[in-house]
């Protein structure tokens, strides 16, 4: 019947069909059939490459590092914001301001006042200057590095390295 399973004896071992039946009909007998291969590898080839950075483009640099300096400078405005509002918030200045008025004070006057002197506009202001400066600073630097980096390469053929790629 159509619908029902025969009964298959077979005289040895499974072989399954080969991929290459054309180098089965060269080999003879049992040297012509594939055998799993039992050492594997498990893990992962890695190719690598051995590169050298003989020239660093001074434009690029200079681009890259002002933009970088510039985010730089807005986590510094940024930090000493949020630093200034919590001290505030902790009462530091008040209570630093008044042992400092005390000191300088005298009968006619009332001494330095540090609440005025470190107050938000203030601190602002003068982080945003520094961080003004370090953009300028950071980018002008960054230009003469590169520039300092391809004499330096031009003599000594500038710097190796070895990148890995995982397959």
């Amino acid at each position: 019947m159509p619908g029902e399973r025969q009964a298959q004896q077979q005289a040895g071992p499974y072989h399954p069909p080969q991929a290459y039946p054309a180098q089965q009909a060269a080999g003879a007998g049992a040297a012509a059939v594939r055998r799993p291969r039992t050492g594997a590898r498990t893990t992962p080839r890695v190719r690598k490459a051995r590169l050298r950075v003989s020239k660093a483009d001074p434009w690029s640099v200079m681009k890259v590092s002002f933009l970088l300096s510039i985010a730089l400078g807005i986590c510094t405005i940024v930090a000493a914001a949020v630093l200034w509002m919590v001290m505030d918030a902790m009462g530091v200045f008040s209570t630093v301001g008044g042992t400092i008025s005390e000191a300088t004070g005298s009968n006619e006057s009332n001494g330095f006042d540090l609440q005025a002197f470190l107050s938000l506009p203030n601190v602002l202001m003068f982080t945003s200057i520094i961080a003004v400066i370090d953009v300028v600073l950071a980018t002008a630097l960054a230009t003469l590095g590169a520039f300092i980096y391809n004499l330096s390469a031009g003599f000594v053929g500038g710097v190796e390295l070895t990148l890995a790629e995982d397959e």
